[in-house]
């Protein structure tokens, strides 16, 4: 079937960029940064279906939003963070609108536009996406010659809830937190939070406060890291009035060297590193609680995530008997609240189900190259960045165990270095291939199931590209080993496959001599 992407008519009208930028996220303001300091003569937009910039920092607006990672690392390298390492979601905001106005980014955002479908001609070398305005309806057309999706890996209009049976029956409110209502009423009200990942931890405190009693209701721990939301050697610096822009590279190389050393000792050691972690919850609950229950996973320290609980709030809340922790199984929703496995009722005015979120493979959006629909489980990927069978394509995938941010960074040296050597060798495409040393290479999933298994990766695992068992066709995860390849990668490399007019007469020439 044609597609107006390959309608020559169709594409007269189109507004055409070197780079198409796909989400203004921290994902994609970082990269439009590195396009004008590293390829200052591409012409870039960036689309974005939100009216405003900040992904995920604009979507969730339940209580106590806030970072779980420190934000000398979740912020860029090229902008100093100068406030608490635990910042709340308007300070990411503000952060990230400075980086836009400093920089005149914003000239290149176009809000409100939502691709429906992105084509690749090879005849063309080119990048044909199809877009709605969101305010008018309009169907407008644009084309690139390099795309760069920097969207994310959620599902951001459709959070995931599990369907008990019985939620009909509840009488009361139920709110998944990604999805939290402006006019919510929480004042006096008896809350249950169904989860136990950083959502949870979050919204727990913040709401403590304000209602009756908040139960928290995890069908299985997880493993938190209460730490002072302070940085004593940041603030030291200050103190001697050294200038933040030496503050910020000294203290995100401490905080990455610190996490290094934990990363490692959680496969080392990890019984030592976990009950260093369940010390940490006892200092706040003391010894008579009980830790085994409610705190203790089944898994190994970062087989999933650890989320850091800023100056133990999550705690505070439950030793001041204004929160508490239940770890049980839902039988069933009742018209009062839930009934558990155990035979016991909750009743509740109010259910938060803070129980995770949809994956999303590269934006959902419907993807064809040559005519010929993308299936992302039948390609794999190389670095977890590109993936056979797409040229002219980059996807922004960022860290579990370190912050998001650190990938958004080094994938861009990555890409920007890139674009420069196809610019320096008249090439018009490139897409990544395997090897003939990689034609008995095993394939697996996009992560190691044994390595990192949060819930809503192995709900998802089957739509997400495939990985090969070498390190040039795997998502590693690994930011220590990735900061220093990464950035260094030769494009010259047998891996990279070229076309374009002077690209296939230089390689002529190579095979030749």
């Amino acid at each position: 079937m044609d597609m107006p992407s390959q309608n020559t008519e169709a594409r007269q009208d189109a507004t055409h960029v070197d780079v198409l930028v796909v989400g203004a996220g921290i994902s994609g303001i970082g990269a439009a940064w590195h396009l004008k300091d590293q390829c200052p003569g591409k012409s870039f937009l960036i689309l974005e279906k939100k009216d405003t910039f900040g992904g995920t920092w604009v979507t969730h607006t339940y209580p106590g939003i806030r970072s779980d990672s420190d934000l000398y690392t979740f912020g860029y390298r090229f902008k100093p963070w100068t406030s608490a390492p635990i910042a709340s979601a308007e300070e990411i905001l503000k952060y990230m609108g400075e980086v836009i106005e400093e920089n005149g980014i914003d000239a290149h955002i176009r809000y409100g536009h939502t691709i429906t479908a992105a084509h690749f001609s090879r005849a063309d070398n080119l990048w044909t996406v199809e877009v709605t305005e969101n305010a008018t309806g309009e169907q407008k057309i644009f084309t690139a010659n390099f795309l760069w999706m920097c969207q994310g890996y959620y599902n951001h209009e459709q959070p995931f809830t599990p369907e008990w049976d019985g939620m009909d029956d509840y009488k009361g409110e139920i709110i998944h937190p990604q999805l939290w209502p402006e006019n919510a009423d929480l004042k006096d009200k008896r809350v249950l939070v169904i989860g136990s990942g950083a959502t949870a931890a979050t919204l727990v405190p913040a709401i403590a406060g304000d209602v009756d009693h908040v139960t928290l209701l995890q069908r299985s721990p997880t493993y938190f890291l209460p730490a002072p939301n302070a940085n004593e050697l940041a603030d030291t610096l200050r103190e001697i009035e050294i200038d933040e822009d030496i503050i910020h590279p000294i203290v995100r190389k401490k905080n990455l060297f610190d996490q290094l050393q934990l990363t490692t000792r959680c496969k080392t050691e990890p019984e030592v590193v976990k009950e260093e972690l369940l010390d940490g919850v006892r200092e706040f609950l003391g010894p008579d609680y009980d830790i085994a229950t409610h705190f203790t996973p089944r898994y190994r320290p970062w087989q999933q995530r650890v989320a850091v609980v800023p100056d133990g709030d999550l705690f505070q809340g439950i030793a001041s008997g204004k929160a508490d922790v239940v770890t049980d199984t839902i039988d069933r929703f009742t018209e009062k609240g839930v009934l558990l496995n155990s035979g016991e009722e909750f009743e509740a005015d109010i259910i938060v189900t803070a129980t995770g979120f949809n994956l999303s493979v590269l934006g959902d959006i419907p993807f064809s190259v040559d005519d010929e629909p993308v299936s992302w489980p039948e390609t794999i990927t190389y670095r977890g960045m590109m993936f056979t069978g797409v040229p002219n394509m980059v996807w922004i995938f960022g860290y579990f165990r370190a912050s998001w941010t650190l990938r958004v960074d080094i994938v861009a040296d990555f890409v920007c270095n890139l674009l420069n050597h196809m610019d320096r060798h008249g090439a018009d495409s490139v897409e990544v291939a395997l090897r003939p040393e990689d034609a008995n290479m095993e394939i697996s999933s996009w992560v190691d199931p044994d390595d990192f298994n949060p819930n809503y990766l192995m709900r998802d695992m089957h739509l997400l590209p495939k990985a090969g068992d070498k390190p040039e066709w795997r998502h590693t995860q690994d930011y220590w080993n990735e900061c220093d390849v990464i950035p260094t990668i030769d494009p010259g490399s047998s891996e990279f496959v070229y076309h374009g007019q002077a690209a296939t007469a230089e390689a002529e020439t190579e095979a030749a001599e």
